[in-house]
């Protein structure tokens, strides 16, 4: 190999690098910040209960690879194609204001600069704390039997209703749902168990709050800014973290 082929895969290692260690400054100072935000690079168990305010970024050695999670997607809602390189997995709560953020400013970045590259999935975490959490994430399974799941989720976080059993019902007939229909999955709770189920199996895995995503398994807490998405994604896009 030449000289000058050297100094490219030289340079081209150093700006690898950087891209590197700029993600993870991000996500340090967003942790600093907020205390809910850090990058798992090297965790081999998760821990029973994590505590926000000492998350840390490890950053990947030679005898610590990165850690990738198999987080399960079939059957949940999904925006984008099944086969994208890119796989989002978003744990959230209905009432998390940071969710809605980033719902609301982040996704749709990633969405207008990548395409049908991402592929997002919900997955439900409703917080203990959040009272309306649950119901609405019941709310919204019974909005996805009828296809109109994302459509159902934007009217909980953008209308600025309170949220509670009138309101869902409200939003089903706006979204011309049958209504009777709605009525009968939701009271019933059809989909309580299934909610519910969503949260136990991320607490086991180690999620303690929202919103929590896994980008190709690979994890991120906190309603980070497009920037700190974008730097994995084309990590991701350009041979994968190692």
């Amino acid at each position: 190999m030449s000289e000058e082929n050297n100094l490219t895969e030289i340079e081209k290692s150093a700006r690898q690098r950087t891209s590197l260690v700029w993600v993870v400054v991000m996500l340090l100072g967003f942790g600093l910040g907020l205390g809910t935000g850090f990058l798992v690079w090297g965790k081999q168990a998760a821990p029973a209960k994590a505590d926000p305010v000492q998350a840390a970024v490890i950053e990947p050695t030679a005898t610590q690879p990165l850690t990738r999670y198999t987080i399960p997607t079939d059957g949940e809602p999904a925006l984008g194609p099944d086969d994208a390189p890119i796989t989002l997995v978003a744990f959230s709560d209905f009432e998390c204001p940071y969710c809605q953020k980033w719902y609301a400013e982040t996704w749709p970045q990633i969405q207008k600069n990548y395409g049908d590259q991402v592929r997002l999935v919900y997955r439900d975490f409703p917080l203990p704390m959040h009272a309306n959490a649950q119901p609405a994430a019941e709310a919204a399974a019974c909005a996805f039997e009828q296809g109109k799941y994302w459509e159902f989720q934007d009217l909980i976080f953008n209308s600025g209703e309170a949220l509670g059993d009138s309101t869902y019902q409200d939003f089903a007939q706006q979204l011309g749902l049958d209504v009777d229909a709605f009525k009968t999955c939701y009271e019933g709770g059809r989909y309580r168990d299934e909610v519910e189920a969503d949260r136990d199996w991320a607490s086991e895995l180690g999620v303690s709050s929202t919103p929590t995503f896994f980008v190709n398994g690979i994890a991120l807490v906190g309603a980070q800014p497009y920037e700190t998405f974008q730097q994995v994604i084309d990590m991701e896009l350009a041979g994968g973290l190692k």
